[in-house]
Formats: C-alpha cells, structure tokens, sequence
C-alpha cells in the first residue's frame, strides 16, 4: 500500500506543490488582512490546503491520464507511472475523481464564493492539458490555472475579489508562464515531431528565454503593485528583493547554447522563491497585526 502510495505521488510531482501551495496560503494571510483586517483561522488555513490538495492531485492525475501517449514516446517521460505500467488507467481515474470530491468538499467548507468558482478552476483544470495540442499559448494557460490558487486562497477566507486580488493573480500567471517556458525548451525537437504547441516550437529557444524574461519582469512589476495596493511593508520588501536575485540567477544559468542546468532554474529556484516570498509577507503581517 505504502509503495503504491508512493507511485501515486511520484505521479502528481508531489514536491512540485511547493511552487503553487505557499501562494495559496499568501492569498489567504494576504487578503484576510487587506479585506477583514485580520487573519485567517487555522480551520480556514486547513480548508484551503486540502482544496490545493485536491485540485493539484486531479489536476496532475488529468494531465498523466491525458498524455499518457505522448509521455510514452518521449524518452524523458516514458518512465512516468501510466507508461511504465506501475498505474493502470482506472485506479488514476479513481485517483482524480477522488481528488476532485475532495477539492468540492474542502471549497463547501469555505466562504460561498469558492464554491461558485470552483466550476471556472474545475474547466482551467481539465482544459489545460489539451492546450498543447492546439496553441503554443499553453504556458500561459498553465500560468492562469495555477494562479487560481492565490486567487482561490483570496476568496476563500474573504468572499470577494478585488483588483489587488486580481493583480496577484497575474503576478503569479506570468510567473508560472515565465519558467514553464524554460522548462519546455528541453522539449523543443520532441515536440516537433508529435505536432505540439509550445512557445520554444513557434520561436525557438533563444527567443523563448527571452520572452520567459519579460514574462518574469512583470512579475516583478506585479509585486511592486500589491506593495503599492497593501499596508505590506520592509519585511515584504525584502522578500521581494531576493525573488528578484532569484529570478535573475534563474535566467543566468541558462541559455540557448547550455541547458543544463535547466531543472536548477526550474525546480530548486522557483520552490524557493514561492517560499521566500510567502515567508517574508507571513512575517510582515504577523508583526504588522501584532504590533
């Protein structure tokens, strides 16, 4: 049980959950205090990760059980559990229908709001993993459907969106779209083949990277603004200061003619930054509230 527990996370890229979660929890500390003047409860903080649970893991089980094909002719992912054979197409179909039950039951437990949007999060979700075969706009899909967990973590706990809200949420959008771009590089000659989408097949490489940077300055623009929209102050700042180094190292290891250290760019420095900037905002409220 425990083994085959184990495939199930491997599946959903249990620790690519560091990237989206700290978010999540963000949008709810951030809009609990901007909206309510206070924080969220823990009941509520519990509430919103099982949600982000279950709307990650079915979304994750959607994307395998989709791509299943593709993954088993691209040498890179052809060790993925459905092509391996170490999950059989019912039990990640059971899988997702179980995630989704769970991301229904945790969104009823929240403000009303969350559950009347859950339908636009449940259409991103599905919709997602079909993009690539039609639009080299994927990335940017990837981005808008990832960010509903900031935005879902802000209605959550205060059943409202507003424009902070909303500029969050497409902080977090470019974001997502910047480093999935880089990441799909490594792809560019499979994906020809297959007939895929992706904007490294459209423009090529170099003109990806460069695109992924501009994507990743208005995501620096994007935490300017909730500087300027909230009461976030110095701790925040500095946060925001070391996101900044992070995504310049980001883009600075990797290049046209040297990927190689594309998964550091991908993985290591994005999980960090979604911590560093959750981090650093959680300790400004706390203080800020406290004080």
């Amino acid at each position: 049980m425990f083994k085959k527990i184990g495939i199930f996370l491997q599946m959903i890229k249990f620790e690519h959950t560091v990237f989206a979660l700290p978010f999540a929890f963000m949008g709810a500390l951030l809009g609990s205090e901007v909206v309510n003047n206070t924080l969220p409860s823990w009941a509520q903080l519990g509430w919103v990760l099982l949600a982000m649970f279950g709307a990650r893991s079915a979304a994750m089980g959607l994307n395998r059980l989709i791509d299943r094909v593709s993954d088993a002719k691209n040498p890179r992912t052809a060790g993925r559990a459905i092509p391996a054979g170490l999950l059989k197409i019912g039990e990640v179909i059971l899988f997702i229908i179980a995630s989704f039950v769970l991301l229904f039951w945790a969104a009823a437990e929240l403000e009303p709001l969350a559950l009347k949007l859950l339908p636009i999060a449940v259409v991103m979700l599905v919709f997602y993993s079909y993009t690539k075969r039609f639009t080299w706009l994927c990335h940017v899909v990837l981005g808008l459907t990832i960010a509903l967990a900031p935005l879902g973590g802000w209605a959550a706990v205060t059943g409202k969106v507003d424009w902070t809200a909303m500029i969050f949420f497409a902080t977090i959008t470019f974001w997502i779209a910047g480093f999935d771009i880089i990441y799909a590089c490594q792809d560019v000659e499979f994906d020809k083949e297959e007939g895929l989408h992706s904007i490294p097949v459209r423009f090529g490489v170099a003109k990806s990277l460069k695109i992924a940077q501009a994507f990743h300055i208005l995501t620096a623009l994007g935490f300017i603004a909730m500087l300027l929209m909230t009461d976030l102050g110095w701790w925040y700042i500095a946060g925001m200061i070391i996101a900044y180094l992070i995504l310049f190292y980001e883009h600075h290891i990797v290049s046209p003619g040297d990927l190689s250290r594309l998964q550091t760019a991908f993985f290591t420095m994005n999980g960090v930054l979604s911590i560093v900037v959750f981090s650093f905002t959680l300790i400004d409220l706390v203080v800020r509230h406290y004080r």
